[in-house]
């Protein structure tokens, strides 16, 4: 095992940092990514040890080299013991056979039924040990198209010195996504609903990170995917599922729900640190900049259109940089002068090159008619009610034709009762919440709406924020 890594930006032009001020700091000052210097290796034989551990051993074994500039293991244990004893079932990420060669990674058992709350239970115990350690109050900005909020907001809410403002599509997401952020009313969560999509709601962010007039007044961090400690509690459900279902003495294939590249990138990390994976199955919808990008080189971003998968309509896929990062050779100028003409231009082209260094992905689109009959399919074939961004990953599993002797697990990310007028318009099923979210209809909710303009939810934010 390699020495562990520090973090520089796929920009190269911000300090590189050690892990705790890469958590605490999101974004990085020259508006990159942090990434890991170096990817830490695992032997063959190392892998194989790890086949008996249990979910929390297996997350300190894999985290710990990225982590070691921070926290010991013994730390990190602790952390990790409390993200996920929170979790309803033992084996916190535990997998379904649906066939011989289809399985589902039930990502969906954390206090907020989605697999932000792999990442983000965590995350809220780093940002609680980091601020015991360094008290300071801090301020985090995020954007969600519906699950990241109500996961950040569960793993902050209450917590002192932190103050959460979280922005959403104002009538874009599901009302159980929008209730599970609106209906927590502890005096540190700030819910704003702008009148635009993700895309809109996610450059705000970024933009704010790049704001003077609030950086030198708050001391801003980031819960969402570009904040590094979210993709790196990700890549251990990775291990988890490939070291059950063979690995590392077979290759195994995940097909993955995406619209910002966060969770996919997850498992191409896990593959550079050694894990044997046959294919990353990168599923969109028909918000399809990524699979255009990755099919023929076209990363242009369209109109955003609303589906009954809500957390995949997305046209810019802000972890994407961080791929693009690496099959440019890791140079932080060229990855600058991309992203920024992009960013004026809003379109990129991959090059032939590029596309055959990223032979680990498959990219798929799955439209609204393929959806609905793979949610129909999953429920009449094998009594499994999965949500609509599931059944795009895993019609998209279905028609991979990877090779049969494959497991090839498709990654469940919402409990199916998140989006209960799609599943029931699919299968005829209406999907109940489970006990433990309680009566979540009846609880009064709290909201700010505000225009589509970036001076306003910058004002807001300033206003309202504690700046003690």
């Amino acid at each position: 095992m390699q020495n562990h890594p520090s973090y520089i930006s796929t920009r190269g032009d911000a300090p590189s940092l050690n892990f705790a001020d890469t958590t605490m700091t999101g974004l990085a000052r020259d508006g990159g990514l942090y990434v890991p210097e170096s990817w830490p290796q695992f032997s063959t034989e190392e892998l194989r040890e790890m086949r008996s551990l249990s979910y929390v051993e297996l997350a300190v074994r894999v985290m710990s080299p990225f982590t070691a500039s921070s926290l010991d293991e013994d730390e990190l244990r602790i952390l990790c013991t409390a993200a996920y004893g929170r979790f309803s079932h033992d084996a916190v990420t535990p997998l379904v056979q649906l066939d011989g060669q289809n399985w589902l990674m039930e990502l969906f058992h954390g206090p907020t039924l989605a697999f932000k709350d792999v990442a983000l239970q965590l995350l809220g115990e780093l940002f609680g040990h980091f601020l015991q350690k360094n008290p300071k109050k801090l301020t985090i900005v995020g954007a969600t198209s519906g699950d990241t909020g109500s996961a950040a907001i569960d793993g902050v809410a209450g917590r002192d010195n932190v103050e959460i403002f979280m922005l959403h599509p104002h009538g874009r997401i599901s009302e159980v996504q929008r209730r599970q952020m609106t209906t927590i009313l502890a005096p540190n969560v700030h819910n704003i609903a702008i009148e635009g999509s993700f895309d809109d709601a996610q450059a705000m962010v970024k933009r704010i990170f790049n704001d003077g007039d609030v950086t030198g007044t708050l001391n801003i961090s980031a819960v969402n995917s570009i904040n590094w400690a979210r993709l790196l509690a990700q890549i251990v459900y990775y291990f988890y599922a490939a070291l059950r279902l063979g690995g590392p003495d077979r290759k195994v294939a995940f097909s993955v729900p995406t619209g910002n590249f966060g969770d996919v990138f997850a498992g191409y990390a896990a593959a550079q640190m050694g894990l044997p994976i046959e294919r990353l199955i990168v599923a969109t919808n028909i918000n399809d900049i990524l699979y255009r990008a990755l099919k023929n080189g076209d990363y242009s971003t369209s109109t955003v259109t609303p589906t009954d998968a809500p957390s995949m309509d997305i046209q810019v896929s802000s972890n994407f940089e961080r791929l693009l990062f690496d099959l440019e050779g890791r140079d932080g100028a060229t990855t600058s002068a991309r992203m920024k003409w992009f960013e004026k231009m809003n379109k990129m082209v991959l090059s032939s090159d590029m596309r055959s260094k990223a032979a680990l992905f498959q990219p798929a689109r799955t439209d609204a008619n393929e959806m609905q009959s793979t949610m129909l399919w999953a429920y009449e074939h094998y009594g499994q009610i999965i949500d609509p961004h599931t059944a795009i990953a895993l019609h998209a599993a279905r028609h991979s034709g990877i090779e049969s002797g494959v497991p090839l697990v498709t990654l469940a990310t919402a409990h199916p009762a998140k989006f209960r007028d799609a599943v029931e318009k699919s299968t005829g099923i209406r999907p109940s919440l489970p006990k433990r979210i309680g009566n979540l209809f009846d609880r009064e909710e709290r909201l700010t709406i505000l225009p589509n303009e970036y001076e306003a939810v910058r004002d807001f934010i300033l206003k309202t924020a504690d700046q003690g």
